[in-house]
């Protein structure tokens, strides 16, 4: 009788033994109480979503208020932005390589400032193959070329460049009413927002007859490239009395020039407003810049990651309204 009833309290023991783990559970791994998290994306996860803000560079001030703007959505949505950028904005191999590095790395969604508008396009939709979701900011990339391989569904966001050089250059098309000649400085020619900006300019340089287009060099996008460029412009066209620059570095450079060559008399327009290019508005060595508000850029790009991650549909395109910046504008 005595050896049934300890049959009995053994077959209890371990009934209730069963009972205390939980259900489906691996009984080789030790059972740990989790307290569930809410992520942002709804679901009970720790994890943050990882999401990569690849730049071309940092020398240029606009990608580090880029990089702001994409800090202010990390903090506001709770994810971990990964910051990578290459050397310089012509180092597109590099870029690259940080797409495969970031494709390793199984990183959840790509929000990309392509250096160059073509050769990016193969390694992204290697990435968005691997299930990562890519968002396209600032340069956009080539839709039939994209289209073509295969990279499709992806969101872009920035300004309308073609029509923010006009109204730069036309800025100071206006003041000219004399005949004149003028050159533009491009920058890389195959980035489509470097096409953009020389095409809005040329068109607003078009509409006033006494403008007479005599240079088109690319710099691309440096400050010391802009300077030997803008030098070698000028010794062949010494009369030069107007020059538009696709960007703000491009255009400290040239004005380092003119000022080195005591030209004083020369109308320049530029763009992206840097703070280098507000102090050279308030010294009047340079007319006009394009505030196309690079903060609010990188703030959308990773929304628009975390909306899509989450499922939701996003805008094929979104453009950021642009800010023409001059001496009366900061006042």
């Amino acid at each position: 009788m005595k050896s049934i009833k300890v049959y009995w309290l053994i077959l209890l023991v371990i009934f209730l033994a069963g009972c205390s783990s939980p259900n489906n559970a691996d009984p080789s791994e030790p059972f740990i109480q989790h307290t569930p998290e809410t992520s942002v994306n709804g679901e009970n996860s720790s994890q943050p979503y990882r999401i990569a803000l690849v730049m071309k560079t940092l020398t240029n001030p606009f990608f580090i208020e880029m990089e702001k703007g994409g800090r202010e959505a990390e903090a506001e949505f709770g994810i971990e932005l990964v910051v990578k950028t290459a050397a310089q904005e012509t180092s597109i191999e590099q870029q690259i390589e940080i797409v495969e590095e970031l494709i390793r790395e199984k990183i959840d969604a790509i929000v990309i400032a392509p250096g160059d508008s073509l050769e990016l396009i193969p390694v992204l939709k290697k990435a968005q193959d691997a299930g990562i979701v890519v968002i396209n900011i600032d340069n956009k990339l080539d839709p039939e070329f994209a289209e073509k391989v295969g990279l499709v569904d992806v969101p872009f966001i920035s300004v309308n460049n073609e029509q923010a050089a006009y109204l730069s250059a036309k800025y100071i098309s206006d003041q000219i009413t004399s005949p004149t000649n003028v050159a533009v400085l491009e920058g890389i020619r195959s980035a489509l927002n470097a096409e953009a900006r020389k095409n809005g300019a040329l068109r607003a340089f078009a509409e006033n007859p006494n403008i007479t287009v005599v240079a088109m060099e690319s710099a691309h996008w440096k400050i010391d490239e802009a300077y030997e460029v803008t030098k070698e412009i000028f010794q062949d066209h010494a009369d030069i009395g107007a020059l538009f620059c696709a960007n703000d570095m491009m255009a400290l450079g040239a004005i380092n020039y003119l000022k080195e060559s005591k030209q004083n008399n020369v109308l320049v327009a530029a763009y992206d407003d840097l703070d280098e290019a507000e102090e050279a508005i308030r010294d009047g060595t340079l007319q006009v810049t394009i505030d196309q508000q690079a903060a609010y850029q990188g703030y959308l790009g990773v929304e628009y990651a975390v909306r899509t991650l989450n499922g939701e549909k996003i805008p094929a395109e979104t453009l950021v309204e642009v800010l023409t910046v001059t001496t009366e504008t900061l006042e």
